[in-house]
């Protein structure tokens, strides 16, 4: 199947309310183009580097999205465009998002992602530390940035049960967190869960956006 047949395939497959993230990293440009062509224009980078060197030579109407683990060193350089950060692990990286959104004269929504799996390589906060986090006077005097909800990646196993509970972990921590700390704060609302291999689970646990990329642009080309 092409590009434009695969997109409308999983957009098909996916309930009203589910943004889909297409996964564009370490695919070329004239790909990605294929997908953009056919009308999806948010696309999801895992690095900075490669992020930027695509939101040049792309369409500026792009809704970019970094989803994978942020350096503050390299947050000036998305600050200006990027349209949600996935991936944000500490107060210290917020606080610099701050420093840098403030700076750019915009408010960057972002994620807090949280660590829901049984491996040792994932990044996140544990469900203490993402209270700890909202708690902190520091938190509360942050300006330029909007925590819109979570985001989490599940254990990569063929063990679909241990999947699901792992959502479903992440979809009742949110339903926490919204309450005690965001419940009268409408933009608090994304839950980003799910992947090519587990995302119609992930719907299914409450999941808002669906981070795809090899059902659409078919396996990564690492060189």
């Amino acid at each position: 199947m092409s590009i434009p047949e695969q997109l409308e395939k999983i957009k098909g497959d996916l309930p009203q309310h589910v943004k889909l993230i297409a996964v564009s990293k370490t695919h070329p440009v004239s790909v990605i183009m294929e997908a953009y062509n056919a009308g999806h224009k948010i696309f999801g980078e895992n690095r900075v580097q490669e992020l930027l060197s695509k939101y040049d030579e792309m369409p500026k109407d792009i809704e970019w999205h970094l989803i994978g683990h942020l350096q503050t060193n390299k947050v000036k350089y998305i600050a200006p465009f990027v349209s949600l950060i996935h991936s944000v692990d500490s107060l210290k990286l917020l606080s610099v998002i701050d420093k840098e959104a403030q700076k750019c004269n915009r408010v960057i929504d972002c994620l807090l992602q949280v660590y829901i799996a049984s491996e040792e390589t994932k990044f996140g906060l544990s469900a203490d530390e993402l209270h700890g986090l909202l708690q902190k006077p520091e938190f509360e005097k942050l300006q330029n940035v909007r925590v819109c909800g979570l985001m989490g990646m599940a254990t990569f196993t063929d063990n679909m049960e241990q999947v699901r509970m792992e959502f479903r972990f992440l979809k009742n921590l949110f339903n926490e967190v919204k309450q005690t700390y965001f419940q009268n704060h409408s933009w608090f609302k994304e839950l980003s869960m799910g992947m090519s291999s587990d995302y119609r689970i992930a719907i299914e646990e409450g999941s808002t956006m669906v981070r795809i990329g090899s059902n659409i642009f078919g396996r990564r080309s690492y060189t």
